[in-house]
């Protein structure tokens, strides 16, 4: 479902309801005349849909984490803020950019349209900026032939599974966050999809080789192990970037997670 084009249709219809009754319907009226229904409602929400259009368009906008790939960044059920003009105004529904501001760094948390069905919103971490050659060989990650500083911390214990993971905390650019390993699972990729840019990713039994190519990004997510990202269906497409994961602002489950992340 394209809430963003949903929202802009009921703008249209309740705005152009807004403007003919001011311009036309209402002076046709008696003056003590009570509006009709389909006027009343289409104008009273105007104003309302109009301020979620632009917050939701160009400020803040809100997503749910749907499943454990940013364990344990995220956890499945947290309801997290996004960014809407760090990396530049996009224009809504179509997401053209028209004012540039800042462009992805490692280590963000980035939400964006899956290059594979742009209906769908993913989250990962930005691991590979343009021009970057990124390695995952063997569990450690490389960026342009220098590895990221790893540290391996207390096993994290998945809760709802009950079984324990290798946990490390990472190092990249300055920002620190945390990653998971699980010691028993396979370090290559079995089944990478033929996405664009694939002859610049080199496959092998200890992983993946990619050079990021110009206006495109390569993303992992920190649950290393479970997580399907850029090495297995390639790099993400700038037009795809929706904005930047700042916030924590609910949990069900946990409220003690409200807050801010890395």
């Amino acid at each position: 479902m394209n809430f963003a084009l949903i929202l802009f249709c009921l703008l249209v219809v309740s705005g152009a309801i807004w403007f003919v009754n001011v311009l036309v319907l209402r002076k046709r009226r008696a003056p003590d005349a009570k509006d009709p229904w389909w006027v009343e409602y289409g104008a009273s929400f105007f104003p309302v849909i109009l301020l979620v259009f632009v917050l939701r368009s160009f400020i803040v906008e809100p997503f749910k984490i749907p499943s454990g790939s940013m364990i344990p960044t995220l956890q499945v059920g947290d309801f997290i803020l996004v960014n809407k003009y760090t990396y530049g105004i996009r224009l809504p529904v179509i997401n053209k950019k028209i004012i540039e501001f800042n462009t992805p760094q490692r280590g963000d948390v980035m939400v964006f349209r899956y290059p594979e069905d742009p209906s769908l919103d993913y989250i990962k971490r930005v691991v590979g900026i343009p021009g970057d050659k990124v390695a995952y060989q063997n569990k450690q990650l490389t960026i342009n032939g220098k590895p990221v500083e790893m540290r391996r911390i207390d096993d994290y214990l998945h809760p709802e599974r009950l079984y324990y993971s290798r946990q490390f905390i990472e190092k990249m650019d300055g920002i620190e966050y945390r990653v998971l390993n699980d010691q028993d699972a396979p370090a290559f990729i079995p089944d990478a999809s033929r996405f664009p840019y694939r002859e610049n990713c080199l496959y092998n039994n200890s992983g993946v080789i990619c050079t990021v190519p110009e206006g495109q990004y390569f993303m992992m997510g920190d649950n290393r192990d479970n997580s399907r990202d850029s090495r297995f269906w390639g790099f993400v497409p700038d037009e795809n970037i929706v904005g930047k994961a700042f916030f924590i602002w609910l949990n069900f489950g946990d409220l003690k997670r409200i807050g801010p992340f890395k």
